[in-house]
């Protein structure tokens, strides 16, 4: 597609503008700087799957969790490499559900961009309604207020401009990059200097000396990838801002690269550090590691600083869910495979009907949470985790299916090709396969399985309904 933006549009007379007809067929304005894209895709991979959830995997695995996430964060890597060679191939907003319906093809498409979307809404639910229940650690205010506020804010701020977000995204990602970077210097300073209460007994030996460094046995730390692959869920956003990168062939790969680094920093390195510095068995599920840390080494304020880092890192996802969930509706439009009114864009460039459809529903979600937090809401929240890594397992089908045409001659070669691929893309998926295996084996998350089919069994009787009634639904058009 070419990489012109759109200048041109016309009234619909609803205070909506509706973009012209060109060649690329997306019509969105190219906001995002490579200081907002390096950020995103920093902050996509971090989450409160690090800052809350590595708790349970430290007292399930002990220290052997530092591998389970260096492992993970070698395919999450892989995956990013086989996104990145799609995307400097064609770069659009819509991302893996275009790739899904050129390459495997219109269903799948469908399936790509409903369950994506629907991951986003589910999240962006949960993720305001912890958010607001962050709020009531310093003020005493009804938690529905606090929600209500945030998501009203993060749905203004992304019908004002794809600029407005990246900047939003921007300072939520620097406040959890900040907080990591804080806790490893202060963790390096006790190690070597001796001080704060832990100053004493401090020393690398805490990861082999407590029980050894699989202290529960390899099976337990296998069982840790799960929880250890959803806390990467969202590296793969920096896909969707590729239609709104002011220069993609040259942001996305340098964003794209860096996630080995990342992944070593905020993951490998934080957890090594908190490791020496508190021994593992000091740690409990339900409890940030960064916070008994905290109270570990006597800094008091130690619960207060993370606890608004988890609001941040909160703001953020659903400030990411508003943003991805317009423009994937949009993308299924412009494809006939979602209604047309998802197609228009303001003056600014951003979807205004997909983004305000989505934000009502995340509103409605924050309601049912707080009159009916039981079983009922906690499977449907279970299912984004199954619906998230439906996306990886799409990006590297349809990348190994484009680089067997380019290498016959059939597509342009992509200037940012993934190492050792299709190879690397065959092992990233059996890597995923394995996950799910451990998902049915785990009772906590077999539910997210239980979902899936029933999801599929709903898109696949919707799809064949649109099929009959418009034959367009099953065309690709290549924008």
């Amino acid at each position: 597609m070419t990489s012109a933006q759109v200048d041109k549009h016309h009234d619909d007379g609803n205070g909506a503008v509706q973009a012209a007809t060109t060649d690329d067929g997306e019509g969105y304005q190219r906001g995002l700087g490579a200081r907002q894209i390096q950020m995103i895709a920093i902050g996509g991979a971090i989450g409160t799957g690090l800052f809350l959830g590595a708790g349970k995997g430290i007292s399930k695995a002990g220290p052997s969790l530092i591998l389970a996430y260096a492992i993970a964060g070698f395919v999450i890597f892989l995956i990013m490499r086989a996104l990145g060679e799609l995307l400097l191939y064609r770069p659009v907003s819509g991302s893996f559900s275009d790739y899904a319906r050129e390459f495997i093809g219109p269903f799948a498409g469908f399936v790509t961009g409903w369950t994506y979307w629907l991951f986003w809404v589910v999240t962006g639910i949960t993720e305001v309604t912890a958010a607001a229940a962050y709020m009531t650690y310093w003020w005493d205010i009804p938690q529905w207020l606090s929600a209500l506020i945030f998501t009203v804010v993060l749905y203004g701020a992304n019908l004002i401009s794809v600029k407005l977000f990246g900047e939003l995204e921007f300072w939520f990602s620097m406040v959890k990059v900040t907080a990591i970077i804080g806790m490893i210097l202060i963790c390096a300073g006790i190690l070597t200097l001796g001080f704060s209460d832990a100053g004493d007994t401090a020393s690398v030996s805490h990861l082999w000396s407590h029980g050894g460094f699989f202290p529960n046995g390899i099976g337990e730390t296998l069982m840790t990838l799960q929880m250890v692959m959803f806390a990467f869920l969202a590296v793969e956003l920096v896909g969707v801002t590729a239609g709104e990168s002011k220069d993609p062939k040259t942001v996305l790969p340098k964003a794209i690269n860096t996630v080995p680094w990342r992944i070593a920093v905020f993951y490998v390195g934080a957890l090594i550090m908190i490791l020496s510095v508190v021994p593992w068995t000091h740690f409990q599920p339900g409890v940030s590691p960064f916070v008994a840390a905290f109270e570990k080494m006597g800094l008091a304020a130690g619960a207060g600083i993370v606890n608004f880092v988890v609001l941040t890192a909160a703001l953020s996802s659903c400030n990411s869910g508003m943003y991805s969930t317009g423009r994937m509706l949009r993308d299924l439009a412009l494809n006939s495979q979602g209604p047309k009114l998802f197609t228009r864009l303001t003056s600014s460039g951003t979807p205004l009907v997909g983004t305000t459809f989505s934000a009502a529903l995340m509103m409605v979600g924050v309601w049912i949470n707080y009159q009916w937090p039981g079983k009922a809401f906690d499977y449907v929240v279970s299912f984004a985790t199954i619906s998230g890594m439906w996306a990886w397992i799409v990006i590297l089908i349809c990348q190994i299916r484009y680089r067997a045409k380019a290498d016959r001659g059939e597509l342009p070669r992509s200037e940012f090709r993934a190492p050792g691929a299709p190879y690397t893309s065959w092992f990233a998926l059996a890597f995923i396969a394995m996950v799910i295996v451990m998902m049915g084996i785990d009772k906590d998350a077999r539910i997210s399985l239980y979902c899936a089919p029933l999801w599929g069994l709903i898109l696949g009787v919707a799809y064949w309904v649109l099929k009959r009634r418009n034959p367009e639904a099953a065309a690709f058009r290549k924008r």
